[in-house]
């Protein structure tokens, strides 16, 4: 049987949860047994998210054949079993690349190159390409309906409706319903206008997903559905939810996947969805509370650590926790640190002071020298505190400085990322990329083999020598410092398994202390932890505990003490 296609667009504004819309029904179409995939199509003209910044597109996402992505990849994954690649995210500057480079070697033998139909027929053709050996195939159109940049996508899925008819496509729109507080009601204009939008480029879609904070009542359905020409059963409350772990449960009530089965003619099971209900029962149901700082560079916007917080949550479900995350602007701590050197006395807020509150401290990955200090400063504090540490790739990186630093004596010690005169390299440029300065897609990408040591952390943790975990760096350890800083108490826990890279160290003794060249939260789901993230999680809430029994103890003895029971 060919596959089914579902097209996912968005109106009226950005950031309405497309993403999650699309990897909600994919999880809702498995939970029936039926096999899907998931792509996205970006309007920007970049070839991929690699040399975006952090602060304009998030996270980038990574998958195992090294291809860098947008972040709603990551929610497919998280969301489904669709093993993704380069193949399910397109954008218009890939598609425009590849066009100009048939072009240029005369693939179209003269013919004047035009949006319709070469451009559409490659984005026809990359749909096509990833719908093989699936039941359905769900396709988000990234972008807002009505912006220039995404009309030749639109126009590419107008044209398959046409080629392979109405009971083999499903047009999901999503849209929102704004409250207006002034007025105490819901506007549904800003939908009919959107709609009104789609129509004009030759769509009419078939289920509107109308994100809200409320549910829409059986007028409003019926009014959106008049005004917009779809069946008032078809126009689903997408309303706003505590954990997004709950948008599947929240679309199976809406019937969403009832209707999609029917629209595309395909039969399938009854969907099960048991593990979820399960998991957003301990979302909602936790036993206590984990505290976990995150010390970043980034950390004014979260979804440039999209991945890392999911993965963090799913740590914590695994323990039944809640998870509290407290984002740490790694340059502050330079600041603190520097006002506690220049007075006689210490800050009200010194760098110790804002990461003593936390059950455990985590460094994630990026680029740059900017709050570098700040780093060395919260690894060292956890180091020499026992607080229990998970590195990152740069976490990893700054984590082998520090101990470099104050343990082994290297006060010079640097990455040469950081500073290229550093007398001590102890983390350099890849070999195999010096003297390549371009930065799009030049780094060590996607998924590696590690060898790991037995009787280390990291073999308790993984309960395996072998391991397969995605990268996403263009700095590695300088094994010239190895044997200085293992002699020194440092420990290599894994390595390739040629003995090239060094992928994993740890500090033996400490209570959790691991640092990691590789991206373990890309590949965490939330019914499937990390084995990293579960491990970090639970020794930072046993460390957390540890203190709060520390400190009631104290507490009791000094309420206990003589002098104090002389005055009661």
């Amino acid at each position: 049987m060919s596959a089914k296609y579902i097209f996912v667009t968005g109106g009226v504004v950005s950031s309405l949860g497309k993403g999650l819309a699309a990897a909600s029904i994919g999880c809702l179409l498995e939970s029936r047994g039926l096999k899907v995939n998931l792509m996205k199509f970006d309007p920007y003209l970049n070839v991929d998210p690699g040399t975006l910044s952090p602060f304009q597109h998030g996270e980038v996402f990574v998958t195992d054949d090294g291809a860098e992505t947008d972040l709603d990849l990551g929610h497919y994954e998280r969301f489904t079993h669709a093993k993704l690649s380069r193949d399910n995210n397109w954008t218009t500057g890939r598609l425009y690349e590849q066009i100009i480079a048939k072009e240029r070697r005369g693939d179209y033998l003269g013919k004047t190159v035009q949006v319709i139909p070469h451009v559409t027929n490659e984005i026809k053709a990359a749909t096509k390409k990833v719908a093989q050996d699936v039941d359905v195939l769900i396709v988000e159109i990234g972008g807002t309906v009505g912006d220039i940049e995404s009309l030749p996508f639109i126009e590419a899925i107008r044209q398959m409706r046409q080629e392979l008819g109405r009971d083999n496509t499903l047009f999901v729109h999503v849209t929102l319903v704004p409250f207006i507080a002034a007025a105490q009601e819901l506007k549904t204009k800003p939908t009919q206008h959107s709609v009104k939008e789609l129509l004009s480029s030759g769509i009419q879609p078939d289920i509107l997903l109308c994100r809200t904070d409320r549910y829409l009542s059986s007028e409003i359905k019926s009014k959106i559905a008049s005004f917009c020409n779809v069946e008032e059963e078809a126009v689903i409350t997408a309303k706003d939810v505590a954990s997004i772990y709950e948008v599947p449960i929240v679309f199976a009530h809406e019937e969403v996947d009832t209707l999609i089965l029917r629209r595309l003619r395909l039969e399938a099971k009854e969907r099960d969805l048991s593990k979820w209900e399960d998991l957003v029962h301990r979302v909602y149901n936790p036993k206590d509370v984990v505290r976990i700082g995150i010390v970043g560079k980034y950390v004014m916007y979260e979804d440039s650590y999209k991945s890392l917080k999911e993965a963090l949550v799913h740590g914590a479900l695994a323990h039944n926790l809640k998870l509290e995350v407290n984002w740490v602007d790694a340059e502050g701590l330079e600041a603190a640190d520097k006002a506690d050197k220049s007075s006689d006395k210490t800050s009200d807020k010194s760098y110790e002071a804002q990461l003593e509150d936390y059950d455990g401290l985590l460094v994630p990955g990026g680029f740059g020298k900017r709050g570098i200090e700040g780093m060395l400063r919260a690894i060292q504090y956890a180091r020499e505190k026992h607080v229990p540490y998970f590195g990152i790739c740069l976490g990893m990186q700054t984590a082998c400085i520090e101990y470099a630093r104050n343990v082994c004596g290297l006060a010079d010690a640097n990455s040469s990322e950081f500073d290229p005169a550093t007398p001590h390299r102890v983390i350099y440029k890849l070999r195999e990329l010096r003297g390549v300065e371009e930065l799009g897609g030049t780094m060590r990408l996607g998924a590696w083999p590690c060898k790991i040591e037995p009787g280390t952390l990291a073999y308790k943790v993984y309960g395996q020598t072998e391991i397969s975990e995605r990268h996403r760096h263009r700095y590695e350890f300088n094994r010239e410092y190895e044997e200085l800083m293992v002699a020194a108490g440092l420990r290599i826990s894994g390595s390739t398994p040629d003995g090239t890279y060094v992928e994993m160290v740890e500090i033996p003794g400490h209570p959790f202390f691991i640092g990691c060249q590789f991206h373990p939260e890309f590949k965490s789901k939330p019914l499937e932890p990390h084995p990293l993230f579960k491990a970090f999680v639970g020794a930072a809430y046993e460390h957390g505990q540890k203190l709060k029994e520390h400190k009631e103890a104290a507490e009791v003895e000094m309420f206990l003490r003589p002098d104090n029971v002389g005055r009661r």
